[in-house]
């Protein structure tokens, strides 16, 4: 990891960019500080200046201005991140790109869409309502396109859309030494050399700045309903799902909340919802086929032991559900007064979830820490909120324990220590037990396109 730069330095740099920037560039305490934590509950010293750019070229005289000072650079979208993907932990310059936020080309006959870094997804998705499309990635928080490349986020509707991975058609990227390139064509497929577009999606901007992004679009659904289902037991709910999954049913989403996590939402919303283990399943299609599929689901409910509550088909009600859902964290945040939040993130085979999740609430039950369960468990996706006092080092001891167990139980069954939030800070000792040796591929590609170490530098990787 680069030493952090001295003061004079920095003044030196703080000018140079000045001159192309003016007040864009800051080393204010309250915009520093601002961009010195994000929705986790790590944190670091933050950056010595942030800087605004609007366009590639203009994120190109930074790094390229950054480089030649031996300075980090740091890509920052909207703070939503959970891992401290964002953090500056070496300071250096954090690079906004909150303010590149044009759509730049709707091509509906292409079912694609190309925007600035910056573009937030609702922004993305408010423009395309009249065009019959949509972008489906939906993390919960309205996080910036390109922040959700770089982590290579999915969410919600991961299970019928897929991620990042599968919506990012290509990428315009300002590498470490400030040459812009772009990653690939607008065709639909492709076989012309080295997948480069795979490689920057989750590369959480320790290989280059994302600026520009070019995403496939799908069509808007006819029909949508939401079901909202509860069980008395966390396993059968998680065993329904696998049913579902297995029957090849057309499912939009499947979300997970366990009896605490709905007793939290109720206290934060203002809300009703019976306190048990609860799915909230949505599907979309013809009018006759969700029918259909509703149907088969409720039958699947039944046969093991769930009780269909309620379903939604207006976009009004099915809205304040998703809206309850995607305020999880906040919601038990307000628990625990004061506190912070870890998060964890582990994904499995769906055929090991209901394992996977049951020893989990062992642990978290036997644990003296207030904690919740969600998850995306259509695609074996699931987290922990352990809630922590930041200045009680035995809650952040203990939380950092029941972690370690849950990644490393999700890894023994085959999965990963973390399905969509990335490595960031907290993960990279579990990324080498997760892949071996391939994380020193990982370390020679990083070496090889940043050899300074510059580009978000303590992330990912132990050493650099």
């Amino acid at each position: 990891m680069p030493a952090e730069a001295e003061p004079g330095r920095i003044e030196a740099l703080a000018a140079t960019l000045g001159v192309e920037l003016g007040e864009r560039v800051t080393k204010g305490e309250a915009v520093r500080s601002q961009h010195a934590r994000d929705e986790g509950y790590r944190h670091g010293a933050g950056p010595d200046l942030v800087v605004f750019p609007r366009s590639t070229e203009e994120v190109q005289f930074i790094v390229r201005s950054c480089a030649d000072a031996a300075v980090p650079v740091v890509p920052w979208g909207a703070g939503t991140s959970l891992e401290g993907n964002a953090i500056a932990v070496a300071g250096g310059v954090v690079v906004d790109l909150s303010r590149m936020d044009r759509i730049v080309e709707v091509a509906p006959g292409d079912f694609t869409v190309r925007v600035q870094a910056g573009v937030r997804r609702k922004q993305l998705n408010r423009e395309l309502r009249a065009t019959g499309l949509f972008f489906p990635v939906d993390p919960g928080a309205d996080a910036t396109l390109g922040g959700m490349a770089s982590t290579r986020a999915s969410g919600t509707t991961a299970v019928r859309y897929g991620t990042m991975r599968s919506n990012v058609v290509n990428l315009t990227v300002v590498l470490a030494d400030g040459e812009a390139i772009r990653t690939a064509r607008n065709a639909p497929k492709s076989a012309a050399g080295y997948d480069l577009t795979a490689l920057f999606v989750g590369a959480e901007g320790t290989l280059g700045i994302i600026t520009e992004l070019t995403l496939r679009l799908h069509p808007q659904p006819e029909t949508a309903a939401l079901v909202r289902c509860t069980f008395d037991d966390g396993e059968p709910a998680i065993e329904a799902v696998t049913a579902a999954i297995q029957l090849g049913l057309g499912v939009a989403r499947i979300e997970f909340l366990d009896d605490r996590m709905v007793k939290a939402i109720n206290l934060y919303q203002r809300l009703v919802l019976p306190e048990l283990f609860t799915l909230f399943v949505e599907f979309h299609g013809s009018a006759g086929s969700v029918a259909e599929q509703l149907a088969t689901f409720e039958e699947i409910v039944g046969a093991h032991g769930g009780t269909v509550s309620a379903t939604a088909t207006q976009s009004e009600e099915r809205e304040r559900l998703w809206t309850a859902r995607h305020d999880a964290l906040y919601a038990a945040r307000a628990l625990r007064p004061g506190c912070s939040c870890l998060i964890t993130d582990v994904c499995v085979p769906v055929s090991r979830l209901a394992e996977c999740l049951r020893e989990t609430r062992g642990d978290l039950d036997a644990s003296a820490l207030v904690s919740t369960v969600v998850g995306h468990v259509g695609d074996g996706n699931f987290h922990a909120l352990i809630l922590v006092d930041p200045d009680a080092p035995a809650d952040l001891e203990e939380a950092e324990r029941l972690h370690s167990l849950m990644a490393r139980r999700a890894i023994a069954l085959g999965g990963t220590c973390t399905g969509e939030h990335g490595i960031g800070i907290g993960k990279r000792a579990l990324l080498v037990e997760e892949l071996g040796n391939a994380v020193g591929a990982m370390a020679r590609v990083k070496a090889a396109l940043d050899p300074a170490g510059l580009m978000n530098p303590g992330k990912i990787f132990l050493e650099g």
